[in-house]
């Protein structure tokens, strides 16, 4: 079976940086981050495909950076210049059959998820 696990949330001032890691167990393929603002619907951040092509979304484009280590399954988010606008709950999700393109795939095509890791960004 498919496990995910994130970590690496927190508390930053505007400006600051996080990196954010999703553990992962079996057989994970296309990967990407998606997060959940309180009211908001969940959106997707950045996905990545076994072969490292990278699809951003365009609020984050330019500050965060989206990669995986293949040998350790582990899926990370290197988030600089972080704003208020990014605080969420952050998603890691995998899905065995979805390839790249040239937009995030919705939240329905993906199979599994993690519980998710808070990210609090202060003005």
């Amino acid at each position: 079976q498919v496990q995910l696990q994130e970590s690496g949330g927190g508390s930053v001032q505007s400006g600051g940086s996080l990196k954010l890691s999703c553990a992962a167990s079996g057989d994970t393929r296309f990967m990407a981050w998606f997060r959940q603002a309180q009211g908001k619907m969940r959106e997707g951040v950045a996905s990545i495909d076994t072969d490292g092509s990278t699809t951003y979304a365009d609020s984050v484009k330019g500050r965060f950076t989206i990669s995986r280590d293949n040998a350790k399954n582990t899926l990370y988010l290197q988030m600089n210049d972080l704003k208020p606008e990014d605080t969420a709950i952050y998603y890691c999700a995998s899905d065995p059959l979805l390839v790249g393109s040239t937009a995030i795939p919705p939240v329905v095509d993906f199979d599994y998820w993690g519980q998710g890791t808070q990210v609090t960004v202060s003005s």
